[in-house]
């Protein structure tokens, strides 16, 4: 079954977006439900810690740095590094990784922008968000089915210090293999 809504915060520090992430798992939801969008501005040898975990296990290298990406954050859905035109490399993760994937490599609306609106976000609030990124933000993403969800995600953005934090209706949810809206 797909989600229907996205709830979005933005974090200035990588421990809260780590944080972020174990609340929402502790909470119920699921790695595949959880976005991740940060600049790689340290070649990810500073997400390359360890969060009491088995160390090999959910360790991704980074494809344009070569670093390492650990933690809680490297456990989460189809991770990946990648170059947005116009601002350069970010790591994501989760549902998102795709929508950016098919908008960097298509060049559309401006990668972030274009992928968040392909999401149902308004253009003004994705232009906004893709400020805050290229500021040096982390954005997350929780994507869930009804209102207790959407409460619960929105409850643990703002206990761990997110701000900017929205929700919407998705148009759809990309996916690895569907480039059409679902009905």
């Amino acid at each position: 079954m797909s989600k229907n809504k996205v709830v979005i915060g933005i974090v200035d520090a990588e421990v809260q977006a780590e944080n972020i992430v174990q609340a929402l798992n502790k909470s119920g939801f699921h790695n595949s439900d959880i976005s991740a969008i940060f600049p790689d501005k340290h070649g990810t040898k500073d997400f390359a810690h360890e969060h009491n975990t088995k160390a090999p296990e959910g360790t991704v290298v980074g494809a344009a740095s070569g670093g390492v990406l650990g933690g809680t954050i490297g456990l989460l859905a189809g991770i990946g590094a990648l170059a947005i035109p116009g601002l350069g490399p970010f790591i994501a993760a989760g549902p998102l990784m795709a929508a950016l994937s098919g908008a960097a490599a298509g060049a559309a609306v401006g990668g972030v922008t274009g992928a968040l609106i392909g999401l149902g976000i308004p253009e003004i609030e994705a232009k906004k968000y893709e400020g805050k990124l290229r500021g040096g933000n982390i954005l997350i993403a929780a994507h869930v089915d009804d209102g207790d969800e959407e409460k619960r995600a929105k409850e643990i953005f703002r206990r761990e210090g997110a701000h900017d934090i929205s929700s919407t209706s998705e148009a759809s949810v990309p996916g690895p293999s569907s480039s059409q809206a679902r009905a």
